[in-house]
């Protein structure tokens, strides 16, 4: 049976080296690592997990808190943060959460029994509002959707600036009935939109009208129903911001069935820019956010956390930008 001298032999480094790279391998340069981990294929050596666990206090595990991972935009958050996770030399767990509490706090537990040693939060919710008794407070960090003025170090986007960007763009091609599709009503996200919505729309002395606004859930069937509402106004909007791509694209399927064309009858926009935007018929004009960024820095951020490393930002706003694509036009003249 091979032993951790072999593994050394093969890999031309000292013992040392080779119980560093195995305990915490982003301490280790990545040509001496991936010289340890060849060597240790090639003599099939097996560490003892648990002794490594053991004397280093980690076990190597990140928890990610998704809400739902049929979202595309939350996908590309996950591809983000397990490159992240696996360069370092850690795993990511992924709990799809079905955004319940419950759940959350499950999952988030297994910090507190040893089976992880940190936490990424994608709600705005804190699974830790309850403290463990006699435990202190386990690493964690809130990204994408974040608590106002949490305790914990954040990563988000300045929603409220994007979505007044995004209206703006509207108002500058000649809308002045712009309908809104929301998020939940429960989501920061959705107020933060709103809240931009209604910057651009005062800003340029247009009216709000409460029957342009309708909720939906960032799901396709809240776009389709969404924009089904807004096509039946007597008055009906020349313009539709859906709060999420997925939102759009079932507006879109709408728009199609109801006889109107986007953009010579309606212009459509959304809020992500998720990969199937490019791709729509017309292309989708939308806000992107770097959701492959949300995930890559909320991990590195939690790893400086477990590592005990100062941050050097504890809340992070990452950039957004107006992507303009065929699915907006000048309003056309009655």
């Amino acid at each position: 049976m091979s032993n951790i001298r072999e593994v050394a032999r093969l890999a031309g480094v000292s013992v040392a080296t080779v119980s560093r790279t195995l305990r915490s391998p982003e301490r280790v340069l990545p040509d001496t690592r991936d010289k340890v981990n060849a060597a240790v294929e090639q003599a099939g050596y097996r560490p003892n997990l648990m002794a490594v666990q053991f004397r280093s206090r980690r076990t190597g595990n990140l928890v990610i808190l998704v809400p739902t991972i049929a979202n595309s935009f939350f996908a590309k958050v996950i591809s983000g943060a397990q490159q992240a996770a696996q360069l370092a030399g850690y795993r990511l767990l992924l709990c799809d959460t079905q955004g319940r509490e419950a759940i959350e706090r499950e999952f988030a537990e297994l910090v507190y029994a040893h089976q992880a040693d940190g936490v990424i939060q994608l709600r705005a919710y804190d699974p830790f509002a309850a403290p463990f008794p006699g435990a202190a407070l386990p690493p964690i960090v809130n990204a994408c959707e974040v608590i106002h003025n949490g305790r914990h170090p954040s990563i988000s986007l300045d929603n409220r600036a994007a979505a007044k960007a995004m209206t703006e763009h509207l108002i500058e091609l000649g809308h002045r009935r712009i309908g809104l599709i929301k998020g939940p009503k429960s989501s920061p996200l959705t107020r933060d939109r709103v809240a931009g919505y209604q910057d651009a729309l005062n800003q340029a002395g247009i009216e709000a009208d409460p029957a342009l606004v309708c909720h939906g859930d960032f799901s396709l069937k809240a776009g389709d129903d969404g924009a089904a509402a807004m096509l039946a106004l007597p008055d009906r909007p020349t313009a539709l911001f859906c709060e999420n791509d997925e939102m759009a694209i079932g507006a879109l399927k709408r728009i199609r069935q109801s006889g109107l064309r986007v953009p010579e009858d309606i212009s459509l926009v959304g809020f992500d820019d998720i990969p199937f935007a490019a791709y729509c018929d017309p292309p989708l004009t939308t806000i992107s956010q770097p959701a492959e960024a949300f995930g890559q820095r909320a991990v590195e951020m939690l790893i400086a956390l477990i590592e005990k490393k100062p941050l050097a930002e504890r809340h992070v706003v990452l950039p957004f930008e107006l992507t303009l694509r065929q699915s907006t036009a000048r309003v056309r003249q009655h």
